[in-house]
């Protein structure tokens, strides 16, 4: 049976949202030159979850369940070896890193490490809301406490560390590019979790599977004012301590991303738009999209000194998905895992959440280079260098956070 629709209701006010938020695009900016420190940035603070975690959670001690094999290879064999980050090698962060001319931001985490060009505070896992806020609707966060407020403390503790006053932190943040996220997927991914579906041995879900899967779905949206506000707050508190360059991710497509894919399973092709993705659960990762970006308004308003740039991970995933096969992507598996239960050739999306990336009975994909994704949940390193491009060369995050020097 098909599960529920998004209701008619929402889906016309999602669209009247958008209509208010579109912005043109600015013109494509070429690539940096390597080797120099570009515009003026002279250090990276960021503060994120798996998608820009470079080793954190692999210092906490990884936590069990899907989270436990992405410290080990086959994460990181396009470099190397596993570093703590969830894909097979660099991510979007590191590649902003390069362009910019600065050293690989190290994990906050790794005591010993250089700090002299930023922080990485990003953990695997975390969530925009404390876990006791979401205990408190019934959502546990299974993998780490470090939620956004976490990091953001630990970001006030390294300042304090490393100035004398709040006088020298202003200084050094004005040559500095702060990320605030992506973080808050983890808080609608453990609440869908929560309700996931359970297919029986006919592939059929009965209406308890349903209401299960409505149930997460309207925990979801119940935490999406709560999860922006909270990123918004904390980018807030980074512009009072004298940050003058912010960026603000939004969230990515969700039901572009082969784990939701598979979790939802839905056999009507009415439910689907012509990426292949479910227009449900975009329409969700809108909502939190068109949220935020009024948010992100408020603060510019608020601080009209300083450059607040909003990363629209949302149609910069939709224009790789679109252009995949020019970009060197296959083209036929642009929703299928690279590494997984069945290795390129299981299931529809060869996603399994019981048998995830790395565990007994996985195997990797013949060519992760021209994958998207790499298991189910994260993107290659291919991918997020295209990301990467993107959203800081070819105008996906707006106003341009950096000036980068034309070739």
């Amino acid at each position: 049976m098909a599960i529920a629709r998004v209701h008619p209701l929402l889906v016309a006010f999602l669209a009247l949202l958008l209509l208010g938020t579109c912005q043109a695009r600015p013109a494509p900016r070429p690539a940096a030159s390597k080797g120099a420190v570009v515009d003026g940035i002279t250090a990276i603070y960021n503060f994120g979850d798996s998608i820009s975690d470079t080793g954190n959670l692999l210092r906490e001690g990884a936590a069990g369940g899907m989270m436990e094999h992405t410290v080990a290879l086959p994460y990181g064999a396009a470099i190397g070896g596993a570093t703590g980050r969830c894909s097979d090698g660099y991510l979007m962060i590191d590649y902003l890193a390069k362009d910019l001319g600065l050293p690989l931001l190290n994990p906050y985490l790794d005591k010993g490490a250089d700090f002299t060009h930023g922080v990485n505070f990003a953990v695997t896992g975390a969530t925009a809301l404390d876990t006791a806020a979401l205990a408190r609707i019934g959502v546990t966060a299974p993998h780490t406490n470090s939620s956004l407020n976490v990091q953001l403390q630990w970001f006030k503790d390294f300042m304090s560390a490393t100035t004398k006053s709040p006088a020298e932190v202003r200084e050094k943040l004005v040559n500095a590019l702060v990320m605030v996220g992506e973080i808050g997927g983890n808080d609608y991914n453990y609440a869908f979790a929560m309700n996931r579906p359970r297919s029986g041995s006919d592939g059929e879900r009965s209406v308890a599977d349903v209401g299960r899967m409505m149930t997460g779905v309207v925990e979801s949206m119940v935490l999406v004012p709560k999860v922006v506000q909270s990123v918004i707050s904390a980018a807030r508190e980074v512009l009072d301590m004298g940050a003058t360059r912010v960026v603000i991710p939004g969230n990515f497509p969700l039901g572009c991303v082969p784990s939701y894919l598979a979790a939802v399973n839905e056999t009507d092709s009415a439910a689907y738009d012509g990426n292949g993705c479910l227009v449900g659960l975009n329409l969700f990762a809108q909502m939190h999209n068109v949220l935020l970006q009024q948010g992100i308004r408020e603060l510019r308003r608020s601080y009209p000194a300083a450059t607040i740039a909003y990363a629209d991970y949302f149609n910069a995933y939709v224009r790789m998905l679109e252009g995949a096969r020019e970009m060197g992507f296959d083209g036929s598996a642009v929703t299928k895992a690279c590494c997984s239960a069945g290795g390129g050739d299981g299931s529809k999306y060869n996603f399994d959440m019981e048998r995830m990336c790395g565990a007994p009975g996985t195997a990797v994909c013949s060519r992760p280079e021209e994958r998207i994704s790499w298991d189910g949940v994260h993107l290659t390193q291919r991918a997020y260098s295209v990301m990467a491009g993107l959203l800081y060369h070819k105008g996906f995050a707006s106003p341009p956070p950096v000036k980068f020097p034309r070739q």
